[in-house]
């Protein structure tokens, strides 16, 4: 096991198009933390964040980053977690492992979306009988 890598957080609007190792860029308007692969490839890491992605937690001095980072679609295949602006290095996972967890974000994905897609459509039917037509003229004098 590698030992733990202090990083540097830094919070940017835009992330850099040339990313210094060692740096995990956030970008709340974008909802995205960026960093170059911890393991020295310097592959770009995105990690977006959401409620079914990646939270990021700051907690006014350190970021840490959940759940763990995966590289497997990299052939350096890094498995790593941020805390507290530590690169802390895990385990290699198995195939099994990975297609299992891929299969558990799918899940979680399609849940939350379908379940705000859900709450749109109720709110739009119940909303919908309220709605009354006007007369063009009610409209322009602002009455009915």
């Amino acid at each position: 096991m590698r030992a733990p890598v202090k990083l540097r957080h830094e919070f940017v609007e835009v992330i850099p198009r040339e990313r210094e190792n060692g740096v995990l860029y956030v970008s709340i308007p974008f909802a995205t933390a960026v960093h170059n692969c911890f393991c020295g490839c310097g592959t770009k890491v995105v990690t977006p964040i959401s409620p079914v992605g990646w939270q990021l937690i700051f907690d006014g001095e350190a970021v840490s980053l959940s759940p763990s980072v995966g590289n497997w679609a990299y052939p350096c295949r890094s498995h790593y977690f941020i805390r507290r602006d530590t690169v802390v290095w895990a385990d290699d996972m198995t195939e099994a492992e990975i297609a299992l967890g891929r299969a558990r974000d799918k899940s979680a994905r399609e849940a939350h979306y379908d379940g705000k897609r859900q709450a749109v459509a109720t709110t739009a039917a119940t909303a919908a009988p309220a709605l009354k037509k006007r007369g063009f003229w009610s409209w322009l004098l602002g009455r009915g």
